[in-house]
């Protein structure tokens, strides 16, 4: 269960046929980019969006994912994508996710993805006092 005590964004689509192997079932790495489609969607909900972050002259690159795999989605199933911020630190983020089928309600894939705030030059930097106020704001 996602928790209920912070903000948790939630985004449904469908399974496309080119994020499947032969037998129809989702690819790990596709699950990836729906942790990355979360945490669009998260920031838009909240309010902002990562291009915005990046024009101020910062990025959040990725140090860390995770993923358990619990049960298999297919081609053309629904799926929700619950995305919430675990943990802030001065130069790093943590989200969390949970992939549920959208229909049954079951939960498919768990996981985390850790990352570091670096500026234009690629040095490691503080997140921006503005998107901090806008972070802790769970």
């Amino acid at each position: 269960m996602p928790p209920t005590d912070r903000f948790v964004a939630s985004t449904t689509f469908h399974v496309r046929y080119a994020e499947t192997d032969a037998m129809g079932i989702v690819h790990h790495a596709s699950y990836i980019v729906y942790f990355e489609e979360g945490r669009s969607n998260y920031a838009r909900q909240r309010g902002s969006d990562y291009a915005s972050f990046e024009r101020s002259g910062h990025y959040l690159a990725v140090t860390e994912v995770s993923a358990r795999y619990l049960k298999p989605a297919h081609y053309d199933d629904r799926l929700t994508i619950y995305c919430w911020l675990v943990e802030m630190k001065s130069r790093a983020l943590t989200f969390g996710y949970e992939i549920v089928n959208a229909a049954t309600g079951e939960l498919l894939v768990t996981g985390q993805s850790r990352h570091v705030c670096i500026n234009r030059d690629g040095r490691v930097a503080p997140i921006p006092p503005a998107w901090r106020a806008w972070a802790s704001a769970l």
